[in-house]
């Protein structure tokens, strides 16, 4: 299925996550490219690293389905629908069991096409010509540069807006307290606070994206005594 996937051009070129030939160290390099950019140009670099809670499991079945229905041809979309249809679950206490209850959201755990159907699922985000997106499966990352701190959180902003309305529709939610905001500048001064969900997203100055930390000024002194 993948394969079918990656010659019709479904997926973002942000999406790193269960793809061939993309890793992990492929996004970072992208990211650090881009702060490394800024800070070569005396620039202010800030980002919104974002965690979205539960993310396999919140996969509306209905909305997945619809979307599949657009993006694929109709004999694999039927494979899909039959794959995902009839599910249903029963929770056991001692020696009580319930009833069974469909399962209308989540993909299967365990499957190997888990991973490519959540990856279908988000990949209409909405997305802005004034940032730069990193996605590795359910992880994302938004950068912007700019010589004025505050028009780089602007920009930040209007993404994430535009964002919060999208996850409000397909069901996703996003953790705002396990979300970060980074300001990465050679410069004194950090970049305003910017919000999701009417919540300001945490200040740090290092940034943990993927196992790898980044701190403020590229040294990587952190990442290294770690």
């Amino acid at each position: 299925m993948l394969p079918i996937v990656e010659e019709a051009k479904i997926l973002p070129d942000s999406q790193f996550g269960f793809r061939n030939s993309h890793s992990t160290i492929h996004q970072v390099h992208r990211l650090v490219d881009k702060i490394a950019f800024s800070l070569e140009e005396k620039l202010y670099c800030t980002g919104a690293f974002l965690d979205v809670s539960q993310a396999f499991d919140r996969v509306w079945h209905l909305g997945l389905l619809y979307k599949l229905k657009h993006l694929l041809h109709s004999h694999y979309y039927l494979i899909l629908k039959y794959y995902l249809d009839d599910r249903f679950f029963s929770v056991r206490v001692g020696s009580s069991l319930s009833s069974p209850t469909e399962i209308k959201a989540g993909v299967p755990q365990g499957s190997v096409i888990s991973p490519l159907l959540f990856n279908l699922y988000i990949s209409d985000q909405p997305t802005s010509p004034h940032t730069l997106v990193g996605d590795f499966a359910d992880d994302k990352a938004i950068l912007n540069s700019s010589p004025d701190p505050f028009l780089a959180s602007s920009y930040i902003q209007g993404h994430l807006n535009s964002l919060e309305s999208w996850y409000k529709t397909w069901g996703l939610k996003m953790n705002e307290t396990k979300s970060i905001h980074g300001t990465f500048a050679l410069r004194h001064g950090i970049c305003p606070i910017v919000y999701l969900n009417n919540q300001p997203l945490p200040p740090a100055q290092c940034i943990r994206y993927l196992g790898v930390l980044i701190d403020r000024r590229l040294t990587w002194k952190s990442h290294i005594i770690s």
